[in-house]
C-alpha cells in the first residue's frame, strides 16, 4: 500500500481499542500490541505482538488495542 491509498490516520496511545478499517500500523515508539483483529486473506487476531519503534505492520485491521506505546493507525 502507498500513502495515497491512507484516508488518514488515528493516533493511539492509550490501551483502549479503537475499531476501524486500518491498513497499516506504524509504531511511533517501542510498542506491544495487545490485540488486533485481522481481516484479510488470514484472519484472527494478533495479541502480544512487540512493534519495535519506527516499524509499520500492513494487513487489514479492523481492531487495534495497545498495551503499551504509540502508533498511528492508517484508516482505509
Amino acid at each position: 500500500m502507498e500513502r495515497s491509498e491512507f484516508l488518514g490516520a488515528v493516533y493511539i496511545a492509550d490501551t483502549t481499542t479503537v475499531s476501524g478499517k486500518f491498513g497499516a500500523i506504524q509504531a511511533l515508539e517501542a510498542t506491544v500490541l495487545a490485540s488486533g483483529t485481522v481481516s484479510d486473506d488470514i484472519t484472527g487476531t494478533l495479541t502480544s505482538l512487540p512493534i519495535p519503534v519506527g516499524t509499520t505492520i500492513y494487513g487489514i485491521f479492523t481492531a487495534v488495542k495497545l498495551t503499551s506505546g504509540k502508533v498511528l493507525a492508517y484508516r482505509i
